[in-house]
């Protein structure tokens, strides 16, 4: 599944489809890169220290800072295998954070109102860190060549239209083989947190292409049903060659794993009574410095495709290759999409941490709320990402030829 496996051929085909989808969450990218470090731990205790999560995965997603993990998971270094190992992230975002979010300083009322008068005049951040960190972290590298392949959604606001950059479009189609700076930024650009990002490409006969991109978040904050549809197009267009048997390709052959950014905890959202009298204004932010309307659309985003990709596995007796992991009671500046003070920071990092003790949870289909799995020797996030490391690392021995055991076959709870 590595780059180089790619280029010069696996001894055979692929059993089942691998793909990691990574949500969008701002600074809240620390809880899925914490999960990430974890697993490629497991992964490197297998199969040796110099294995990355993106040798065993034929398809990661991300969408804003999900987009950024995906890049920095399947950026080239010079030697053509992926540039960071996955516990790099996590102090990435701690080191870099602070400066692509400066802190207001001073009495948090006077900076809460700062940031609302900010906001009606102008996104908060001027996003130039950000811009130049990734030019020197990517460089001139563009989407077609990452070492496995990648799907990043963003919105082109002039159009009013998903675009959805990936690695196998941009190899036949010269104007989506954007420079994967530009893509990262277009699809992390919040609205009324970063600028918009534009940029043009050209087209096979020369002529311009212009994207005028905003955070991928308005079109799906959870990638993983992008990611599914864009797998099973491939194959129905003969163009996925990474798996035997393509014909008899359905849920139950894809593995699938989801990280979500975390959500708020219930009881902490707004009441009807709350909301009934608000106009633009508190919509668009209130006190505490957040946007509601923001947190609504990327919060029904993320559980709508989550609702629905469950749905599909469950219907078919596979809901155990499908495995969410979400942290659904974040509380106070945790919440946050920019609170990037190292107090919080630092607190997201144990979050993260404190999930993976926590117990395998699927979402409830009637009610939207992710219970834990009772029953059927369910355990924690933990155990789960240890059985899903066996699963991704036999099927990389499959498709290398080397004897495995039949642990494959098993689920992860």
């Amino acid at each position: 599944m590595d780059n180089s496996s790619k280029k010069v051929g696996v001894s055979r085909k692929g059993k089942i489809v691998t793909v990691l989808s990574i949500d969008g969450g701002g600074i809240k990218g620390i809880i899925p890169a914490t999960l990430l470090a974890y697993l490629e731990s497991k992964l490197q205790e297998l199969d040796g220290p110099s294995v990355r999560i993106a040798d065993y995965f034929d398809v990661v997603a991300g969408t804003s800072t999900g987009g950024l993990v995906t890049a920095m998971l399947t950026v080239p270094g010079a030697d053509g295998r992926p540039l960071y190992e996955a516990k790099k992230i996590t102090s990435f975002f701690l080191e870099n954070c602070p400066k692509i979010f400066p802190q207001t300083s001073g009495w948090n009322l006077l900076a809460n109102m700062g940031k609302m008068i900010g906001t009606m005049t102008g996104p908060r951040y001027d996003g130039k860190y950000l811009r130049q960190l990734l030019k020197e972290q990517i460089g001139t590298l563009t989407i077609k060549q990452t070492v496995t392949d990648v799907v990043i959604p963003t919105f082109d606001i002039k159009n009013l239209q998903p675009i959805i950059f990936s690695t196998d479009d941009a190899k036949i189609e010269v104007s989506k083989d954007a420079l994967l700076v530009d893509v990262c930024l277009g699809t992390s650009a919040a609205p009324t947190y970063l600028p918009a990002h534009s940029f043009e490409t050209k087209y096979a006969d020369g002529t311009t292409r212009t994207f005028d991109l905003v955070d991928g978040a308005i079109a799906a904050n959870n990638p993983t049903q992008i990611a599914v549809t864009h797998i099973v197009t491939e194959i129905l267009l003969g163009k996925f060659e990474f798996l035997e048997n393509r014909e008899k390709v359905g849920i139950s052959r894809m593995l699938v794993l989801s990280l979500g950014t975390g959500e708020a905890k219930m009881e902490q959202r707004f009441s009807a009574d709350q909301v009934s009298n608000w106009g633009i204004f508190s919509w668009i932010i209130n006190m505490k410095g957040s946007s509601p309307i923001i947190d609504c659309f990327s919060a029904a985003s993320s559980d709508m495709v989550d609702i629905h990709v469950s749905t599909l596995f469950q219907a078919v007796h596979a809901q155990d290759n499908y495995l969410r992991i979400q942290e659904d009671s974040l509380t106070g500046d945790s919440s946050s999409l920019d609170v990037a003070t190292s107090e919080n920071l630092n607190r997201l990092v144990e979050i993260g941490d404190e999930l993976l003790k926590k117990k395998v949870s699927r979402v409830n289909l009637e009610t939207g709320i992710f219970e834990p799995v009772i029953g059927g020797g369910a355990g924690t996030n933990q155990e789960a990402l240890d059985s899903f490391a066996l699963r991704l690392s036999d099927e990389r021995k499959y498709r290398q030829g080397i004897q495995v055991s039949n642990s494959s076959e098993s689920t992860y709870i």
